[in-house]
């Protein structure tokens, strides 16, 4: 079997990148056990709490100072933060040296599906945000720290975790663009 490292548009073979997200992982390990003393797995949804936690900390610092999530979480750059500038970065070369970057007022398959309203678009994606980052703050963790760190330690909790996001993604994205995926 040959693996072709470009899909046909241009784009990076998914096993290529799942791959390579898996040795980031392991050495995600080995770099923050050997660095911090503790080992520490992927993750990115703290991240987007303490970067909140920056920008009030610039109108009212004394907010920041008393809230006890901020006082347990510690508002900070850390190897994390550098993880999701990284992920940012990355996407951004990527498609930049594949030729894929554009940027669009509007997704096609979202303007195919329900119209050029920008503002609808823009109360989707904030709504949709509103309700993912509320889950990850109920669940502590976001999919990439419960499912793929859960899975690389071999947790039956973490392959549960990935099979709902998986199972949800596909069920969502049937009723939103009313069609099977292929």
């Amino acid at each position: 079997m040959h693996m072709k490292w470009k899909t046909e548009d241009g784009g990076w073979s998914p096993y290529l990148a799942g791959s390579l997200v898996g040795l980031l992982a392991i050495a995600s390990v080995y770099a923050t056990t050997e660095w911090m003393g503790a080992t520490n797995y992927l993750g990115a949804s703290t991240t987007f709490v303490r970067a909140a936690g920056m920008l009030e900390r610039t109108v009212v610092p004394e907010h920041v100072t008393a809230n006890e999530y901020f006082t347990k979480e510690k508002v900070r750059v850390d190897w994390q933060f550098m993880l999701v500038l990284g992920i940012f970065f990355g996407a951004l070369i990527s498609s930049v040296t594949d030729r894929s970057f554009k940027l669009e007022r509007l997704p096609p398959v979202w303007e195919q599906r329900f119209g050029p309203s920008l503002t609808k678009r823009a109360m989707g994606a904030i709504l949709g945000g509103m309700i993912a980052m509320i889950g990850v703050r109920m669940a502590d963790g976001c999919p990439s720290g419960h499912g793929l760190s859960g899975i690389m330690q071999l947790s039956v909790s973490g392959l549960s975790a990935m099979t709902m996001f998986f199972g949800v993604g596909v069920l969502v994205a049937v009723l939103v663009y009313g069609r099977r995926a292929s």
